[in-house]
């Protein structure tokens, strides 16, 4: 079985580590990306490999063909994306922390 992943957010880990680790491993394959820069997401999408990209975020996680997203996104952020993917059906590995308290 083979897990489709997509990336939001385009910061400095996943360039240097999460992308290739998603593109790389065994029974994973980086499908999409999304960053909040519209202008920069088809070239970022290239540099890590993935066919797909999306100007908005919402767009990436109704693909019905990704599995699982990883959310790397500023914090602020964490809570709506990561509960958004879940209520999509996507597994959801969200960069730490999930929330700035817990009202988010």
């Amino acid at each position: 079985m083979t897990i489709r992943w997509a990336l939001i957010g385009a910061g400095d880990i996943v360039r240097k580590r999460v992308a290739a680790a998603l593109r790389d491993a065994r029974g994973s394959e980086l499908v999409a990306v999304s960053r909040a820069h519209a202008d920069l997401v088809e070239s970022f999408a290239r540099e890590v490999g993935a066919r797909r990209s999306y100007p908005r975020w919402r767009s990436l996680v109704a693909d019905p063909e990704i599995d699982a997203v990883y959310v790397a996104t500023p914090v602020r952020l964490h809570a709506e994306q990561t509960v958004a993917a879940a209520e999509a059906g996507k597994h959801v590995l969200c960069e730490k922390p999930m929330a700035m308290n817990a009202a988010a």
